[in-house]
């Protein structure tokens, strides 16, 4: 998992108590999903061994059967007979001293050819990838069943694929009839590649072919699949797809399921050409290609005097650019800092193309480009004068005072106060320990500190965290960044008010990054403010920054576009900025071209099961009754799946979908649509037809459309409102999760930022959008709401967005509206969705 490119990763159970009550029954709790998979308790995230057998559909996932953080990986498993109803069997295949159980996938061996069973009793194979405890090694083995998978048997020979590497994961197996024999699609994950093998007897297996680098790239792949579907339904025309689940470098941000679509011979994977990409033409305001840089101005020393010409010294190659010049913030290593600002301008294009590369830091809203001194407040600890006082500590990470700065072997640590600060680095990365505070109480709105070290988010299995303990139970955590740089981060502490409290600074890590640096921890009625520690090109208006890119962690400049109709007539600036001088500290930029469309990135060309923040590791059934093809994912991103606010459990898997290929714009795409038995759970329908909505929002139908879970299909008429659509789960103080259409970019979105709880981490709230043309003049949703998740399929299911929310349970309106304009609804159903558990 890569370190998150923010300020710090602040996760809050954002209601303190959300510890369960004793006498809560399972499955009634707050946020827990009711027509979605999750375990009753622990950890779960990729969807494995998906296989249809004698009436049941498994799903086996990976679990933590020990608590509900990532570790100790395990295959946990459910049958329902339709993909609906699940019943939770106990743990199939559990790690032990050797190996942790990664993903993979099962067959049924109906031939035997195997060995494990008879051809009367054939027996269920998991393939699954062994993560070797010592060493790190991954390699693929198998278990088998012969009583429809209740009790499994690791083979004797295990590994049966091994190459030595520690990046080589998740086995997708099915039967390739052409050839008889057993085909495995499984991923060299930081390669960016997929390799097949087949085998006649799942155990000797010979490399067939490889396929990648392709598509988007910014992170490792994983948990690959193959699956042929006819196009438009034709029998005589089949194609393949491959799915490649990346981290990070999704969609969205964090992870997600990108596929291709192409032609397999048996032994190779071919993608079809989707030709070269031709960026719209415009008017370029600057290419970098003069000796200077002309009327922009710079500050600090990262930008130089005038653009690159390319590479600078201890660069990597640096490409992507157009012609000979390019900004690049590389000068003197990442070490430097500093911007670059174009004269001001009026706004008079639709959209801003541009390149852009290098590191990969947003900007975070509400940093400051300097610090500034701590906001006015109560010092609970600054650890001056040497030693901790009244706090508490074990281990050996943090010694028996506070650090004056940096340690030995250690990088410059910089940003604390005064000349203490707790810094866990004492005798290197390897030390753990804890360090507590005595109690005090919650007396104002914020508690503010410094924090650098280890991204190792509290609640992953071996964080380097601060933890808020109100009763014993962590309220408030945060991590750093790898980074030895102290930046301010923040608590809103407001809800708990007079509660008793004790912070406790932990560093459970011996590995890479494997400390913590904490200093000036204080309570205030002011949010301190962070310094931007961004590498990113922003859009400035009224003195706000409106737009923003940043890079991939790549010297590999690509397009990237803001929209710049909402500023029209306005005074605005560009500024590229480099306020980072860790790693990837730099960034590149090129070509800024106005223009009536946007430039489409290497990400936005790629082919997305889901746009959305939430649905990773996405796989499908094999045997499934009818030829037909079900997919399922992890609901949930890497970016913060350890900080979500759910209790006992933490992970849910999607609704199961149905997979298609269709001929869309004339291109064949993946479609999907939520599996046809949901149905099932579908009571007390409610309807609208012929509402005209003007520039406003309103309540759809009124009590009777009101849930938290639902099933909604509605059906709009475009006329001249730039955007509109439904609101679900709304509620007081303008909680709501808005999906909507927006005319303009022709484009699907689900904005979460008032979902309710979003303040657990940074990259949580937001706007996720996905292409999607109106047909006829109409738009069609399909909107799947549950308890903490909204999954919405536009159109004929080309667009999906499947986003985790966490709402308050009294947020429970459903709105129509539109804004400037109207629209016109032409019918909306909604339906109370039941729970599976009934």
């Amino acid at each position: 998992m890569a370190a998150v490119a923010t300020v710090c990763a602040l996760s809050a159970a954002p209601l303190a108590p959300q510890a369960v009550a004793a006498d809560t029954p399972p499955y009634s709790e707050t946020y827990r999903p009711q027509f979605h998979f999750t375990p009753e308790k622990n950890w779960m995230n990729d969807p494995n061994g998906l296989v249809y057998y004698k009436g049941e559909y498994h799903l086996f996932y990976q679990y933590n059967p020990n608590g509900d953080s990532w570790g100790d990986m395990s295959w946990g498993h459910a049958v329902s007979r339709d993909l609906v109803h699940w019943e939770e069997l106990p743990l199939a295949l559990s790690h032990d001293d050797e190996e942790m159980v990664f993903s993979g996938s099962a067959v049924v061996d109906w031939n035997n050819t195997t060995g494990f069973g008879t051809k009367k009793n054939p027996p269920m194979v998991a393939i699954y990838t062994s993560a070797y405890k010592n060493g790190g090694k991954q390699a693929q083995s198998l278990a088998y069943s012969t009583d429809r998978g209740r009790t499994w048997t690791k083979y004797q020979g295990n590994p049966v694929i091994d190459i030595g590497s520690k990046e080589f994961r998740d086995p997708k197996v099915q039967w390739y009839e052409p050839t008889k024999s057993w085909l495995m699609t499984v991923s060299l994950s930081t390669e960016r590649k997929v390799r097949f093998y087949s085998s006649k007897n799942l155990k000797d297996w010979e490399l067939q072919s490889e396929f990648g680098p392709a598509g988007a790239t910014g992170g490792v792949w994983e948990c690959p699949d193959l699956f042929p579907l006819a196009v438009d339904g034709d029998e005589n025309n089949i194609k393949w797809v491959l799915v490649v689940n990346i981290n990070p470098g999704g969609i969205a941000g964090g992870s997600a399921a990108q596929y291709f679509v192409g032609d397999f011979d048996g032994k190779k994977f071919t993608a079809d050409d989707k030709g070269t990409y031709t960026p719209p033409a415009g008017q370029v305001v600057q290419d970098f290609e003069g000796t200077d840089f002309g009327t922009w101005a710079t500050t600090g020393t990262a930008f130089g005097d005038g653009p690159a010409a390319g590479a600078l010294d201890g660069q990597g190659t640096v490409d992507g650019f157009d012609g000979k010049g390019l900004a690049n913030s590389f000068h003197a290593g990442d070490g430097t800092t500093g911007t670059l600002t174009s004269p001001s301008f009026t706004v008079d294009s639709p959209y801003l193309n541009f390149k852009v590369g290098g590191g990969r830091h947003p900007h975070v809203p509400g940093t400051v480009m300097e610090q500034g001194p701590p906001p006015e407040g109560t010092v609970l600890a600054d650890f001056e004068g040497g030693t901790y006082g009244d706090w508490t500590a074990t281990g050996d990470a943090f010694g028996t005072a506070p650090a004056t700065g940096t340690l030995p072997n250690q990088q410059e640590v910089s940003g604390f106060l005064g000349s203490g600060l707790v810094n866990s680095y004492l005798n290197g990365d390897s030390t753990t320990g804890t360090l507590t505070s005595p109690e005090f109480t919650i007396d104002k709105d914020y508690v503010n500190f410094l924090i650098g070290g280890g991204n190792h988010p509290a609640g992953s299995d071996t964080p380097t965290a601060i933890e808020l303990l109100v009763d014993g139970q962590v309220v408030r955590s945060a991590t750093g960044q790898d980074a030895e740089a102290l930046n301010w981060a923040s608590w809103d502490v407001s809800d708990l008010a007079g509660e008793k409290a004790q912070l406790k600074i932990v560093d459970d890590n011996a590995g890479g990054w494997g400390h913590i640096n904490v200093d000036h921890i204080m309570v205030s009625d002011t949010k301190a403010q962070p310094v931007s520690q961004e590498t990113s090109v922003n859009l400035i208006v009224d003195g706000q920054v409106v737009r923003s890119a940043t890079g991939s962690n790549s010297e590999t400049l690509d397009w990237a576009s803001f929209n710049l109709r909402p500023y029209l007539g306005k005074q605005a600036r560009i500024q590229i900025v480099d306020m980072n001088s860790a790693g990837w500290g730099h960034i590149l930029a090129d070509r800024f071209t106005e223009a009536e469309t946007p430039a489409l990135s290497v990400l936005q060309r790629a082919d997305w099961a889901d746009y959305g923040k939430d649905y990773y590791a996405a796989v499908s059934w094999e045997n499934a009754p009818g030829g037909k093809r079900y997919m399922i994912g992890w609901m949930n991103n890497w970016d913060y799946s350890g900080a979500i606010p759910t209790s006992p459990w933490r992970g849910a898997q999607s609704i199961p979908r149905e997979m298609a290929l269709r001929t869309i714009d004339g291109h064949v795409r993946l479609t999907s649509k939520p599996v046809s038995s949901l149905t099932s759970l579908r009571q007390d329908p409610a309807s609208a037809a012929g509402v005209t909505v003007k520039s406003t929002s309103q309540p759809l139908i009124g009590t009777a459309a009101k849930g938290k879970a639902l099933d909604i299909e509605a059906t709009f008429s475009l006329k001249d409102a730039e955007r509109f659509g439904l609101k679900v789960r709304t509620g007081a103080g303008g909680e709501e999760t808005v999906i909507g259409y927006d005319t303009t970019t022709q484009e699907l979105y689900v904005d979460r930022a008032r979902s309710g709880a979003v303040g657990f981490h940074s990259s949580f709230p937001g706007v996720q959008t996905a292409p999607l043309k109106a047909k006829n003049g109409k738009v069609k949703l399909r909107i799947l709401v549950d308890w903490s998740s909204v999954e919405v399929f536009g159109g004929n299911g080309e667009a999906v967005i499947t986003d985790q929310i966490f709402p308050d349970p009294a947020s429970q309106g459903v709105q129509v509206f539109a804004e400037n304009g109207s629209v016109q609804l032409d019918r909306a159903t909604v339906w109370h969705v039941d729970s599976y558990h009934d």
